[in-house]
């Protein structure tokens, strides 16, 4: 079902973690359609400036300063968006924050902020938007996941395991909105690496500087693939081949994935750039200022990812595949039509 066909009018769309990062190239997004967006985070420098941004690409834009930790103030912001917005169409949860550490050296507040933040906070906006979105039958929540909800890596275990909690309670709700018989719909969208700010922000006990590991993506890839999944009911997409190739390796050879990471996992999250003593970091406040959507990774970074379009177009890639084999039929049954027609002509 094509957007037309859905809305008559701008869609309202929740955006958590909208201030930064893939939110904010989320935003973006919804913006060029015209839509209305409520945008949730903790920092009003970016929330103002994503604000801006949407209003200047065309569309509508309220800001609510949230901690989705918190479900009372995710409730707050859901009802002063029906106010301002009217019901709301789309949730998208993206907020999220982690801790690059060693277990050895975690603290139990860690796992425990992150997992009010990363997966709670998941938890707090779908039941905020269920609420809403049930009695109407109607509406569309997207969470967003990551290649780790299914392959956790080693000094990321918090977020690793917040993710893999997003993937189990997603499964839960799907299964029970399909036996409900409910017209709401979710989808789950898993990303690779992605040059976000959020590596120059997180908490981290490491000697050097965090990066992204493997191949890293813009945001925008990602902001694509979740705004398409707001117009079809995909039950999942795996954006980038890494994303592809992380979740079959851990399918087939787990303990293989277990030994390299061991290996590899460290170093591929490091730069050789030590770490500052004084950095700033997010795990409980916002750090100040406006970041955008992209972090300091641009050179490495790729702005296209031939899976992911393949993967939102698998309909024109099945045609275009289809005419190809028929073209190349075509011209072999030409070809054999001809070489009869010589043979026959020589008398043989």
């Amino acid at each position: 079902m094509s957007r037309k066909d859905k809305y008559t009018k701008p869609e309202v769309v929740v955006i958590t973690g909208a201030s930064a990062g893939v939110g904010r190239a989320v935003a973006r997004e919804f913006g060029k359609r015209g839509s209305n967006v409520a945008l949730l985070a903790r920092g009003e420098d970016g929330l103002r400036a994503a604000q801006r941004e949407v209003i200047e690409l065309g569309g509508k834009a309220e800001i609510y300063k949230a901690d989705v930790s918190d479900p009372a103030q995710v409730e707050k912001a859901a009802e002063k968006i029906e106010k301002q917005f009217g019901p709301i169409d789309i949730w998208i949860n993206n907020a999220m924050n982690s801790v690059f550490s060693p277990i050895s050296e975690m603290q139990p507040e860690d796992y425990k902020r992150v997992t009010e933040v990363t997966y709670l906070g998941y938890v707090y906006g779908a039941l905020s938007a269920l609420k809403r979105m049930k009695p109407r039958d109607k509406g569309k929540i997207i969470f967003v996941g990551s290649a780790l909800a299914y392959r956790g890596i080693p000094l990321q275990s918090a977020y690793c395991a917040a993710k893999h909690a997003i993937a189990g309670f997603y499964d839960s709700l799907r299964s029970e909105l399909i036996h409900d018989k409910s017209n709401v719909k979710v989808s789950i969208i898993h990303l690779p690496a992605m040059n976000t700010p959020q590596f120059s922000w997180v908490k981290s006990r490491l000697p050097n500087k965090p990066k992204p590991m493997g191949r890293i993506y813009q945001p925008e890839v990602a902001a694509k693939a979740i705004v398409y999944a707001a117009d079809y009911d995909r039950r999942e997409i795996q954006v980038g081949l890494p994303t592809v190739e992380a979740i079959l390796g851990d399918k087939i050879a787990p303990w293989f994935m277990d030994w390299w990471l061991g290996k590899k996992g460290y170093q591929g999250q490091q730069t050789d750039e030590p770490e500052s003593p004084d950095r700033c970091d997010n795990l409980y406040e916002p750090v100040p200022g406006d970041h955008g959507p992209h972090g300091i990774f641009e050179k490495d970074a790729h702005a296209f990812s031939p899976q992911t379009w393949l993967t939102l177009n698998r309909g024109k890639a099945l045609l275009t595949v289809g005419g190809i084999i028929s073209g190349v039929l075509l011209v072999r049954k030409l070809f054999d039509l001809k070489m009869k027609e010589n043979i026959s002509q020589a008398g043989y």
